[in-house]
């Protein structure tokens, strides 16, 4: 994965880093995809006080970017200044392909949070 950005509706951001994208077969024998990737822990509460409402944006690399509207995180509880924790995410809904142009834009419009 080339990038992935947690971010809320005012545009704030931070960066999910070292992510991997999982994909597997469910119960039913149909392909689900999940990931996980480590984050400041301490920003995901910055994000969360400025909304409940966190989406992810993925770079895949190539024409392969994606929006995941409120997915299911997972993440460490430990809340240090610096320190780096695993989040797991996962879609509640298919996931929606970006146009590359879109992508961009969308990324240059955000900003990342720092400690």
């Amino acid at each position: 994965m080339e990038q992935g950005f947690l971010m809320v509706p005012d545009m704030s951001a931070v960066l999910l880093e070292d992510a991997v994208l999982r994909v597997f077969l469910d119960a039913r024998g149909r392909r689900q995809a999940s990931g996980v990737g480590r984050v400041n822990t301490l920003l995901i509460v910055h994000l969360l006080d400025r909304s409940d409402l966190i989406d992810l944006a993925l770079d895949l690399g190539g024409e392969y970017k994606y929006l995941l509207r409120d997915p299911i995180l997972r993440s460490g509880k430990v809340l240090s200044p610096g320190l780096k924790t695993s989040l797991e995410f996962s879609p509640k809904e298919p996931w929606k392909q970006v146009p590359e142009k879109e992508f961009e834009d969308l990324r240059f419009r955000l900003r990342l949070l720092s400690e």
